[in-house]
């Protein structure tokens, strides 16, 4: 049987917030699945990856409550145990919260109980919760959702679920041209144009920011340690910031005005700074392959 290296199993109270916790899951990389009968479990399981893929690899959340067909606790816990002995790493996360805010949330939603169809919620809540009592005691992890908002439980799930490297945002770090307008994608833009122009001295116009002589030359403008230490102090804050609010994309975009010499350099600098801070940057220049212009750069900086 090929599984998963490891499985998690979330379940817990109706309206206590499962369905956040595995778009949470599954935004951190996870596999996941909801409500699939516990019949079709074992196949499940069974089943090997697509050829070409690290699917294996992936941890994989199933979703199972009192709406998934065939449910029986008892049955649920003699499975789990089941894969223990095989040695497969299996684990459930189960759901708490109180009964007076599960009528809120539910008088909120207008949605009616899954065991009360025909009832007041309050009679399907004590239901669920007499029937889920087993599973309950034998958890191995608990939320009480009573006094958390979605955000703060995808928050606790992020942490509790989100190692080895699960949920770190792609990061882009890009250069880009004034000239040529802002990159639709950057959720940050730094702007280079304070920094002296080595478009304007002739020997240097050709080159890029990749070109040594063209970064020494941005070097060395009296703003340039300071501010740049600054940016890349501030976005080393940010970054484990936006982590934390599950953002899945970060692009961080620096400007000048072609888009060849100082953006270039600093986009190269920053994105150094970053790998050794921990981060995995990819870097793109949008504008390094066009032509210098004298109409786009503007007059000379006077000296």
């Amino acid at each position: 049987m090929t599984t998963p290296h490891r499985i998690l199993l979330v379940t817990g109270m109706s309206g206590a917030g499962k369905s956040t916790v595995l778009r949470t899951l599954e935004d951190l990389g996870w596999e996941v699945v909801d409500n699939m009968p516990l019949v079709l479990v074992d196949r499940l399981l069974a089943t090997a990856p697509a050829a070409g893929t690290d699917d294996d690899d992936r941890p994989l959340a199933i979703g199972i409550g009192t709406r998934t067909r065939g449910f029986d606790p008892a049955r649920v816990a003699a499975r789990v145990q089941k894969l223990v002995d095989a040695g497969q790493e299996i684990s459930v996360l189960y759901l708490d919260c109180g009964g007076t805010e599960l009528e809120r949330r539910y008088n909120e939603t207008r949605r009616r109980h899954p065991l009360a169809q025909d009832r007041p919620a309050a009679d399907g809540i004590i239901r669920e919760r007499e029937l889920l009592e087993p599973i309950k005691r034998w958890a191995g992890r608990l939320i009480d959702t009573t006094n958390l908002s979605a955000n703060a439980l995808a928050q606790e799930v992020r942490k509790l679920f989100g190692g080895d490297g699960l949920g770190e945002p792609t990061l882009s770090i890009m250069s880009f041209g004034f000239a040529r307008g802002l990159p639709r994608s950057a959720d940050l833009v730094f702007d280079m144009r304070y920094l002296r122009n080595p478009h304007w001295v002739p020997e240097l116009r050709p080159g890029t920011g990749l070109d040594a002589p063209v970064a020494d030359y941005v070097r060395a403008d009296p703003a340039y340690a300071d501010s740049v230490a600054a940016i890349e102090n501030l976005l080393v804050m940010l970054l484990p910031r936006y982590r934390a609010e599950g953002k899945s994309y970060v692009t961080v975009a620096f400007g000048c005005t072609g888009g060849r010499h100082r953006s270039v350099h600093v986009t190269e600098r920053v994105a150094a700074r970053l790998r050794a801070e921990g981060f995995s940057p990819t870097v793109q220049h949008r504008d390094l392959a066009t032509a210098p212009q004298d109409s786009l750069e503007g007059a000379p900086a006077k000296t």
